[in-house]
């Protein structure tokens, strides 16, 4: 195996200032990385600030903001391994014939926001840099009032494939998590754990995932240098459940 040390390397994580993107940026941060992360909420912003204590840098700006992503990218410089993780978009979950168009269409924010990402980014990466990008397991494993998750999931693996052929040598890969627990499921209140585990209580690891698990899997593909165009599973088997 062809594995990049991530030392020294230049890493920008939009989405990066909460969940799994936070997550990524520590790992990275310390595994040697220099680490540059965005994100839509000034609130979010803040509290990465003071878990980074310097450790990486924190700006805020939104995947369909190009003036905010084009600044990030120019103070990083040679991009070695970009990576988005932001939601982008509103989330319908409800039947698809319950929702209206524009709800539905909403969820595709998240495609739009990614491929903004892709567009303004690709003249920063190195030329054996990554792209990584972040589905979810709802892409291929689709519930009920799941239509709208699903479709954008789908779309963003597909993308993934897509890029990877027309932009090699630069790498481009996704990672789909299933349930993490997550500021997502804060809304759950005191019933969050109890809730969490009654999702999973199905799946092979009974559990919800933690933000890090998820971060394992993106640093796995940011370096090993001879994976592209793949869908990484951090699911806890929720796919074969």
């Amino acid at each position: 195996m062809t594995a990049n040390t991530l030392a020294g390397k230049n890493v920008v994580i939009i989405g990066g200032t909460a969940g799994i993107g936070l997550a990524t940026a520590q790992a990275a941060s310390a595994a040697g990385a220099r680490v540059w992360v965005a994100g839509r909420s000034e609130a979010h912003c803040e509290k990465a600030r003071a878990i980074s204590k310097g450790s990486f840098e924190v700006r805020q700006a939104d995947t369909h903001d190009f003036a905010g992503l084009e600044a990030v990218f120019k103070e990083a410089g040679t991009i070695d391994h970009l990576v988005s993780a932001a939601v982008g978009g509103e989330r319908t979950l409800k039947p698809f014939l319950d929702q209206t168009e524009d709800q539905f269409k909403a969820a595709f924010d998240k495609l739009w926001g990614y491929g903004k990402v892709v567009r303004t980014g690709a003249s920063y990466l190195a030329e054996d840099g990554s792209i990584t990008l972040v589905s979810g397991s709802p892409a291929r494993k689709i519930k009920p009032a799941q239509s709208a998750l699903s479709c954008v999931g789908a779309a963003v693996e597909n993308m993934v494939r897509c890029l990877a052929v027309e932009m090699a040598p630069i790498r481009v890969n996704v990672v789909s998590p299933g349930t993490v627990d997550t500021a997502m499921f804060d809304w759950m209140g005191t019933e969050k754990q109890a809730k969490l585990q009654a999702l999973t209580s199905t799946h092979l690891i009974k559990r919800a995932g933690g933000p890090e698990e998820v971060a394992a899997g993106i640093l796995f593909v940011m370096q090993n240098a001879f994976v592209t165009g793949t869908t990484v599973d951090v699911d806890g088997g929720r796919l074969l459940s």
